[in-house]
């Protein structure tokens, strides 16, 4: 079993984090083509100068990683890595250094997460087709989501593009002044 790291174009990883995806579609014909299925990778983003580990995965077939153990919210330093590809064959020593930054899978507790908005209709019907809509029109960049832990609605905090966001129009008036 072989070991690589690859590198996620920083518009792609903008993308990526944004869904609970299991695959992840690589480049078979590129670099990625000595990679076998049941070989491990650390998935990268960031520039030339700088990367950061984000996940880890295993190919399940050419051209497809399947995630191991996500690190999207806290991603792990990875400068150390000596690239020469947007896939890189790794040694053992250094694959183990960087997957062990990112750690084991943390224990998973239940979340409420909602999304609500007015919506005006005649029928109920039509108001659940104009909110996917909606929902597939602003999408995660624009429509905020609200997330607490189950059973602490004061704990609610609003996220837009996977990150905390103010929704209070009137603390974003004090911070103007």
């Amino acid at each position: 079993m072989a070991q690589w790291a690859v590198i996620i174009p920083a518009d792609r990883w903008a993308t990526e984090r944004l869904y609970e995806r299991d695959i992840l579609p690589v480049d078979a014909a590129g670099p990625a083509a000595g990679a076998s299925p049941g070989d491990e990778a650390i998935l990268l983003t960031g520039d030339d100068d700088q990367h950061h580990a984000v996940a880890l995965g295993r190919f399940t077939a050419p051209g497809e990683i399947s995630y191991t153990r996500r690190a999207f919210d806290e991603p792990v330093p990875a400068d150390d890595l000596k690239l020469t590809e947007s896939v890189t064959a790794l040694d053992a020593e250094s694959f183990d250094r960087v997957a062990t930054r990112i750690g084991r899978p943390v224990a998973r507790t239940p979340w409420l997460v909602s999304v609500a908005m007015p919506i005006e209709a005649a029928t109920p019907a039509e108001a659940v087709r104009q909110f996917w809509t909606y929902v597939a029109e602003l999408g995660p960049a624009e429509l905020p989501a609200f997330v607490w832990p189950s059973g602490d609605d004061l704990a609610m905090q609003a996220f837009v593009l996977g990150v905390e966001a103010n929704q209070d129009p009137e603390e974003e008036d004090e911070d103007d002044d």
